[in-house]
């Protein structure tokens, strides 16, 4: 017997609200709502009391998944290690499936951001990049060719 309903949203602790959330919205990503969270709801949840932060949710178009971008006011953030790789434990990589992934890497690495390796496939089904985002983030971006 399953608990999950549905997959909802993934959450990304970033400094820069605001250029994270330019990166997404240039992969296509759309913005569903901005506000400030703080109170008793944030303190419980997180473990953090006295906490603020900002959350800017994005949507997948059609989707029905969000990304949501929390920058905290309060207390300051903790340096994670932004340049982590992918066999470093702990959430690395956020997925998503795309139209023409050599057109939007190139798109991508106009705008200063890089692969982390290089475009690959696998078993001429899906063709793959990861590409490294502000802050480190990686965004896996997969098109279906088989």
């Amino acid at each position: 017997m399953t608990h999950i309903k549905r997959f909802d949203h993934v959450g990304i602790t970033v400094t820069d609200l605001d250029s994270v959330a330019a990166f997404f919205t240039d992969l296509g990503l759309q913005v569903q709502g901005r506000t400030f969270v703080e109170g008793e709801f944030l303190d419980t949840v997180t473990g953090i009391l006295g906490g603020r932060t900002e959350i800017l949710m994005l949507e997948v178009p059609g989707g029905d998944t969000t990304v949501e971008l929390s920058s905290f006011v309060r207390p300051d953030a903790e340096v994670g290690t932004p340049d982590a790789m992918a066999n470093v434990l702990g959430l690395r990589s956020i997925a998503f499936e795309v139209d023409d992934l050599p057109a939007i890497v190139a798109d991508l690495e106009a705008k200063g951001y890089g692969l982390v390796g290089g475009m690959g496939e696998y078993e001429n089904f899906w063709r793959m990049a990861y590409v490294r985002g502000p802050e480190g983030i990686i965004v896996a971006l997969a098109q279906r060719i088989g």
